[in-house]
């Protein structure tokens, strides 16, 4: 075939997959008014029960994504990857709000908290309606929020009907991953280069200042994980912390206990089938290994991927979470 030809071909397939797209976007559309007109005439079960939300929060780089694409894989679940909202909330909050001199113009003012925090409800429940209208009414919406975790408190008050996982990983091993994650030439550096070349382009922190960058990694690592656990020991309702390691260890195990707690019915044998579809063993060889998205899933590989200053590096900002979580690994 001639190169003018495939040219053509590849027009053609861009073309249809861009019909395909727009077809699904206008079969969504079609299904949001139909849901918005119910709600108008008085039907209040329109809507997503926020006691179906669940949300995976923790921090980057700890299996939120093998766990959320498991949960979203069966049936009745619907997976929301990232909306954000807790960085966006949190960030001004716990970030911002100390440079404010007067609360009364602070947006996020604690002492106009109930109207701020229905607006924050209000967003991830239409939010979330607008974009997965087939959660109106039933099924689960399970929310991978891990880089949004710095708002986890103010997520879980605004919805307190809501239940949560918290995810939690060795620190070293965290950090040695996102290490190899920003490194130039891998492939999660290459995407964010591609879709933001003004700011990644030049980033080489993790190859010329190895040290200075695990150090900053390891102190937002464990913000993350010391709002997700404010959050955790504050919700009343049903929740579960999970560590990687065991996840890792006895997936099937762990998945029936997830659920378990969280008191959400699912088949054994559907269970069975997402965790045997997104097992390690089961992930095409040039989609796994370093430099890629699925970089490594061997707890304790830090031993190997860090030098001992790293390490030290690393223990020395974490040493809560290790004492907390890993004290007797």
């Amino acid at each position: 075939m001639t190169r003018r030809g495939k040219a053509l071909l590849n027009r053609v397939g861009h073309t249809a997959r861009a019909l395909r797209k727009l077809g699904r976007q206008e079969q969504e559309i079609a299904e949001l008014r139909a849901i918005l007109a119910r709600r108008e005439a008085g039907d209040q079960d329109t809507g997503i029960r926020p006691e179906n939300v669940v949300w995976v929060l923790g921090s980057g780089r700890t299996g939120s994504s093998w766990l959320t694409f498991m949960m979203g894989a069966l049936p009745d679940h619907t997976r929301w990857n990232e909306p954000l909202i807790g960085y966006l909330f949190g960030h001004l909050y716990y970030e911002r709000a100390w440079t404010r001199q007067d609360a009364k113009h602070f947006i996020l003012a604690n002492d106009y908290g109930e109207l701020w925090l229905n607006a924050l409800r209000s967003l991830v429940l239409d939010g979330g309606l607008a974009r997965f209208p087939e959660r109106a009414g039933g099924g689960y919406l399970v929310i991978k929020e891990p880089h949004g975790s710095v708002g986890a408190p103010l997520l879980m008050r605004a919805l307190p009907e809501s239940r949560m996982v918290f995810l939690v990983r060795d620190p070293r091993d965290v950090a040695a991953s996102t290490l190899d994650a920003h490194r130039q030439g891998s492939r999660p550096s290459e995407r964010r280069t591609a879709k933001r070349p003004e700011l990644f382009e030049k980033n080489t922190r993790a190859d010329k200042r190895p040290e200075a960058f695990l150090k900053g990694q390891a102190k937002t690592y464990l913000q993350d994980i010391e709002r997700t656990w404010q959050a955790y020991e504050a919700h009343e309702g049903r929740k579960v912390l999970v560590r990687y390691e065991d996840l890792r260890a006895d997936t099937s195990g762990t998945m029936k206990r997830i659920y378990s707690t969280l008191e959400v019915p699912v088949g054994e044998e559907e269970l069975t089938r997402v965790v045997e579809e997104r097992s390690w063993e089961n992930i095409p060889e040039r989609e796994k290994g370093p430099g890629t998205l699925r970089r490594k899933a061997t707890p304790g590989g830090w031993r190997e991927d860090l030098t001992p200053e790293q390490v030290e590096i690393v223990e020395r900002e974490t040493a809560q979470i290790l004492e907390r979580f890993y004290a007797n690994d």
